[in-house]
Order: structure tokens, then sequence, then C-alpha cells
């Protein structure tokens, strides 16, 4: 009767530990969401879950072109001219982002270069201090451009 009393309590402690370590899972990677500003302050961008997934649209940026407003520019150098005339503002420029609890960063993921219309890898990990940082790359990580951002 001891015997199974233990057993039971066990395998109680042992679901219940498996429950918190994925609602604790889910609560490190949700880290990521919220708005972030650019080290040079020019972007501001908005992280989302959706699903398994994180993404991040653009939600401001400084043009130094002041011939039109923020609203009306568009993404000129994508390369697929039928996505030309969609709007910068509100354009996602980070997907398919998956947290990685084991290196606890955000892996997989692909970013947009606006500037280009180029489409790059992306990783994303966040330090002690709190800073986001956002590497994009082509095959190799080492070789990418990190780009830091702060929670505003």
């Amino acid at each position: 009767m001891l015997h199974n009393q233990l057993m039971f309590k066990f395998l109680i402690l042992f679901f219940l530990t498996g429950f918190t370590t994925k609602a604790t899972q889910a609560n490190n990677a949700d880290r990521i969401c919220g708005k972030w500003v650019s080290s040079n302050k020019n972007i501001i961008v908005l992280v989302y879950r959706e699903g398994n997934t994180f993404k991040g649209k653009m939600v401001w940026y400084k043009n130094t072109d002041t011939s039109k407003a923020m609203d009306e520019w568009t993404d000129k150098h994508n390369p697929d001219q039928a996505l030309r005339n969609r709007k910068i503002l509100g354009l996602n420029i980070l997907k398919e982002m998956t947290y990685s609890p084991g290196s606890d960063s955000w892996e997989n993921g692909k970013i947009y270069d606006i500037g280009s219309g180029h489409e790059y890898s992306a990783s994303a990990r966040l330090g002690k201090d709190g800073v986001l940082k956002v590497t994009g790359y082509w095959h190799f990580k080492f070789i990418g451009r990190t780009m830091t951002f702060v929670k505003v």
C-alpha cells in the first residue's frame, strides 16, 4: 500500500513538473514579444507570436528622404514586381522564428532587407542586459550582420 502511494505521488510530481517546464519554456519564448527600437534609433519593430513561430512587423522607421509620408513608402526594391507596391509600414520583416530552449535563442527564421529586397536566414538572442541581437545571414552565421535592439 505504501509503495502504491509513493508511486502515485511520484507520477503526479512527474506530470506537474512536465507541465511547468512547458509553461516556463513558453514564457521564455515570449520574452522576445513587444516593440523593439534599433540601436541607431531608425526602426521600431513589433515582435509577436503567431502559433509556434514569431514574426516582426515594421511599425515605425526614420527616413532621411522626407518627400513622402512614412506610410506612403513602398517595397520598391523587391525582386518580385508584384510586391513592389506593398507598403513598408506594417510589413513583416521577420518571420518563421522558433524558440530553441536548449540555446535560449530564436532560430530558423527569415529576415527581409527592405533596402535590397533580399531575404536572409535569421536568428535572435537576448543578452543578459536585455538587448536583442538579431543576426541575418546567408548560409553561415559567423559572416552575417547583427542588429541590436532595446525594448521600447
